[in-house]
């Protein structure tokens, strides 16, 4: 008798990089979720992070399928759309101005495919400061946190990602 997961038979697109992204896309798969992984042609930039961040790319991206696409050629974006046409829910973390110059902006997409669910992980939602990087070590230094951690005067970011 197979265990029967929540969502099973449910397909994800993920196109996203660091931790947000990947970790929206482990839980879902830990859901039963099939999660195929688009990545750019010289991999996820995670799969070459040092010290510290040796481990965020097997452990945030493990259980899922790894495509790799190159979204600036004709070919590329015409396969992500054969994929896109096949899935429930496409998640994403780039800021809009980059996912609409790849063609792939949240209007376009609901446009194109009107039932596919969009999760957007976004670091700053639109305001002013939706076109900022949204690192970990940013949001520490622009929250207090880091203030609270290093010694007076002198802020310190905390040993792990807290934020993502």
């Amino acid at each position: 008798m197979s265990e029967y997961m929540p969502l099973d038979g449910v397909r994800v697109v993920e196109m996203s990089h660091m931790i947000m992204g990947p970790s929206c896309g482990m839980f879902l798969g830990f859901l039963g979720a099939e999660v195929i992984k688009v990545e750019p042609p010289e991999g996820d930039k995670t799969r070459h992070l040092t010290g510290m961040g040796r481990g965020f790319f097997p452990t945030f991206n493990r259980g899922k399928r790894s495509i790799t696409l190159d979204l600036k050629s004709e070919a590329g974006r015409a396969a992500l759309d054969k994929l896109l046409e096949t899935a429930d829910i496409f998640v994403e973390n780039f800021r809009d101005a980059s996912l609409t110059e790849m063609g792939y902006s949240p209007d376009k997409c609901r446009e194109k495919y009107p039932s596919l669910i969009l999760a957007s992980c976004k670091g700053f939602l639109h305001g002013p400061y939706e076109n900022r990087t949204a690192m970990d070590e940013v949001v520490q230094m622009m929250t207090g946190m880091a203030y609270m951690t290093g010694p007076t005067g002198r802020p310190l970011r905390i040993g792990s990602s807290a934020n993502d």
